[in-house]
C-alpha cells in the first residue's frame, strides 16, 4: 500500500507547473473550481500523473475526480 501522504506530496509537485494562479494546494483543492483548469490542462496533468505512478486513469474515473484528495484516493487504489 502506498503512503497517502507521499501521494499527496507527489501530486502537489506535479500540480505546481500547472498552478498558474499560484494557489495553495490542499486535499480540498478542486481542479476546475480552484485551479481553473481547462480540458487540455487536465489531459496534460493526467498524463503526467499516469507516468509518475505508472497507472492508467480511465475517462470514467477522471469524470468522478474533482479534488486533489479524490485523486490521491484513486492513485492509492490503482497502485493497490
Amino acid at each position: 500500500m502506498t503512503d497517502r501522504t507521499a501521494i499527496i506530496d507527489t501530486l502537489k509537485a506535479q500540480i505546481e507547473p500547472f498552478n498558474k494562479k499560484g494557489i495553495t494546494v490542499t486535499e480540498a483543492t478542486s481542479f476546475q473550481g480552484d485551479l481553473e483548469w481547462d480540458s487540455l490542462t487536465v489531459m496534460d496533468f493526467v498524463a503526467a500523473i499516469e507516468d509518475e505512478f505508472d497507472i492508467i486513469i480511465t475517462m470514467n474515473m477522471q469524470a468522478e475526480i474533482e479534488t486533489v484528495g479524490q485523486l490521491a484516493d484513486a492513485v492509492a487504489k490503482l497502485k493497490g
